[in-house]
């Protein structure tokens, strides 16, 4: 997940209906990893060597999301899925209040994810502990078969979902 932040400002409100026109400052955007990625980035801050496996779509937001980790010394095993869309949270920010949040995204097909095991396995030869998250995006489909690998593999797993309705903003 690519989070993305536009900043601008409110002078008006549009007559076409009663919402305000924000008036984007195209020098002041911002990008961070989001969701999933952004607890690998939490975790590799704390000073852990970390691996983000997941799955994005083969377009610039993935792209990005991928420079940016690896900006961070994350290690990144991302399937770039033509068939999906990166998911992406667009925030629209006027004097520090978001004012709208659009959301882009399309959630990997059953197959992918489960093409995605075998990475996944091979993994977990070389890791202590394995933080399973998806921010409620179906990424976890296979969470079950995963958590039993882990364990197998003798790597302690911790799960993190969040459902949409208690997502963070």
């Amino acid at each position: 997940m690519l989070d993305r932040y536009w900043y601008g400002e409110v002078e008006r409100i549009s007559p076409e209906a009663p919402v305000p026109i924000v008036k984007i400052d195209s020098t002041r955007e911002d990008e961070r990893p989001g969701g999933a990625a952004n607890v690998a980035c939490n975790v590799a801050e704390l000073g852990a060597q970390v691996t983000l496996l997941s799955v994005v779509g083969a377009d610039e937001p993935g792209a990005r999301l991928e420079s940016l980790l690896k900006r961070r010394r994350i290690q990144v095993q991302l399937h770039h899925d033509s068939s999906i869309r990166t998911t992406v949270k667009l925030r629209v920010v006027a004097r520090h209040q978001q004012l709208l949040r659009v959301d882009f995204e399309t959630l990997p097909s059953h197959e992918v994810l489960a093409s995605k095991l075998r990475d996944y396995g091979k993994a977990l030869g070389s890791v202590d502990a394995v933080i399973l998250s998806d921010y409620g995006k179906g990424g976890l489909t296979h969470i079950v078969r995963m958590i039993a690998m882990a364990r197998s593999a003798g790597a302690s797993t911790s799960s993190c979902t969040t459902t949409a309705a208690s997502e963070p903003s």
